[in-house]
């Protein structure tokens, strides 16, 4: 099965400071696809609670394999999330080492949490891959820094959940346990990040999203909200560190524009701003990159500098890479004290670090805040319909957690796969198909599902199981088109001219469980 692999770039590292890497409550958003979906897991946490924030925290209830765990030096954590850590055997079959957790169809920000700290003993920190929805999002490589050994490593993403659960998978590079501290999923709108134009089947993962002039905010880190609980990190370390810059401040004016769908970027994003110290010289930011990938970065202004009243004072030119890609004249655009966004998809790299440069026409350039997304095209996932149907299956006969059968049952056989199942590509090239499913001799009990059937489906084999009801019509198709079917059970059969004989493959007749 033909795949999109690309390795992990970017860390969010921060500091874990007890006053503020807790949690705070959430401003209900005023978009009603945000309000009320917001989870935050406590991975290895026993019990719900909620912080001295009033954030609220859930035990490790999703998880289906693995162990719970402490940090080394717990004295390091003073919150129960930061404390605790589930982490996964490095050999495992089945999706063992991975979160599946309800969700209602939409868009979701999901953001996680990998703390180390020697939780095992061994010295060394571990290396794995992390995967949604079957789409590598994260490569975790050893030696760690020592920043996110002791401290800590965030990493966040935006993607679409389409079936109801999202399946968050660790995987081992070599022979490390993968480990994760904490997850934390909320909902944003469904067209945020331009995916009217782009798509939703595209998963957007952050290599920086910076606040210009301000420290640190967001929910979890600080008292500030953002309704999709972003978290804003300062832009020193991506700036070219040869130009001298100087923070501004809105100075208690307020900024208009802020907060609004679909986006929902926060005011505080706009209330401070960096612009270089002397006149003439260029406010470049080196963001990482890989050059396999195209990048949707998000441009923040507003004039907070209230000198700047008309249109023209302040000019600037934007070049990404070598190319300018457009002239800003925020004055001209939204006026003062009002936030102006702008974006632009990046493709074709050819170098990296990718160089953001503001050059100046008139007067400083001037910045707010800064985004950075890879954007990863969901890798290829079964058809919706089969989806729904494997689902509907495996609650149907419990097939037990030994089999794995979580996310989507076409999930890649180089990490693992639903056992028993089989995929190919379908004839339009644009999905996975289920083709042959195997769960004989496993002793299920139950039935067959009416929605189980599909034109791809080639052979179902259910001998050796207790099963009840009737094979549904769409699967007793299978063998009216020559398929195989072969159902052979203990169980009493119906009439010989209602059934076929064990194991002959091509039958056109029915067989009934009784």
């Amino acid at each position: 099965m033909s795949r999109f692999f690309f390795f992990f770039f970017f860390f969010f590292f921060l500091p874990l400071l007890s006053s503020a890497s807790g949690g705070v409550t959430l401003a209900p958003p005023s978009d009603p696809f945000s309000a009320g979906v917001a989870l935050n897991i406590d991975c290895g946490g026993t019990a719900n609670f909620t912080s001295e924030f009033g954030r609220s925290w859930v035990a490790d209830l999703y998880y289906s394999g693995g162990a719970a765990g402490l940090v080394a030096e717990p004295h390091r954590f003073q919150l129960p999330q930061e404390r605790t850590l589930r982490f996964f055997p490095p050999v495992s079959y089945g999706k063992k080492n991975c979160y599946a957790v309800p969700l209602p169809n939409g868009r979701y920000y999901i953001r996680t949490f990998t703390v180390y700290d020697n939780y095992d003993s061994k010295l060394r920190s571990p290396s794995f891959d992390v995967s949604f929805e079957g789409t590598l999002v994260f490569t975790l490589h050893s030696p760690w820094p020592e920043a996110a050994a002791r401290s800590g490593a965030y990493s966040d993403f935006i993607a679409a959940v389409p079936d109801g659960s999202a399946t968050l998978c660790f995987y081992s590079i070599a022979t490390d346990p993968p480990v994760i501290a904490s997850l934390e999923i909320a909902a944003i709108h469904p067209l945020a990040y331009d995916a009217a134009s782009t798509g939703t089947d595209l998963i957007l993962i952050n290599y920086g999203r910076l606040t210009a002039g301000s420290s640190l905010f967001g929910p979890g880190f600080s008292n500030d909200s953002d309704a999709f609980s972003r978290v804003w990190q300062p832009d020193a370390v991506y700036r070219n560190p040869n130009v001298s810059v100087k923070a501004l401040s809105a100075g208690g004016h307020q900024i208009y524009g802020a907060n609004q769908a679909p986006n929902y970027f926060p005011v505080k994003l706009y209330e401070t701003a960096v612009t270089t110290v002397n006149l003439g010289d260029t406010l470049e930011f080196l963001l990482p990159v890989d050059t396999r990938l195209d990048y949707m970065l998000w441009f923040h202004f507003a004039e907070i500098d209230s000198g700047v009243n008309a249109a023209a004072q302040r000019v600037f030119d934007v070049f990404i890479g070598q190319e300018k890609v457009s002239r800003i004249d925020i004055y001209k655009e939204v006026g003062g004290f009002t936030a102006f966004k702008w974006s632009y998809i990046v493709r074709n790299l050819t170098s990296r670090p990718l160089s953001v440069k503001l050059v100046p026409v008139a007067a400083k350039p001037i910045i707010c805040g800064l985004e950075n997304y890879a954007m990863v095209p969901l890798d290829m996932v079964t058809v919706s319909s089969q989806v729904l149907a494997m689902q509907a299956l495996k609650e149907s006969l419990r097939v037990p957690d030994r089999m794995g059968w979580n996310g989507d049952p076409c999930a890649p056989s180089t990490w693992d796969t639903w056992e028993g199942v089989t995929c190919h590509l379908s004839e339009n090239g644009q999905n996975l198909v289920v083709t042959q499913l195997d769960l004989s001799s496993n002793q299920f009990t139950g039935s067959i599902p009416d929605t189980l059937g599909s034109s791809n489906l080639q052979i179902v084999l259910l001998n050796n199981n207790q099963l009840d009801g009737q094979v549904p019509e769409k699967v007793y198709s299978i063998g009216v088109h020559g398929g195989i079917i072969d159902n052979c059970s203990k169980k009493k059969q119906v009439p010989e001219t209602e059934a076929y004989a064990c194991g002959a493959g091509r039958s056109v007749k029915l067989y009934k469980f009784s």
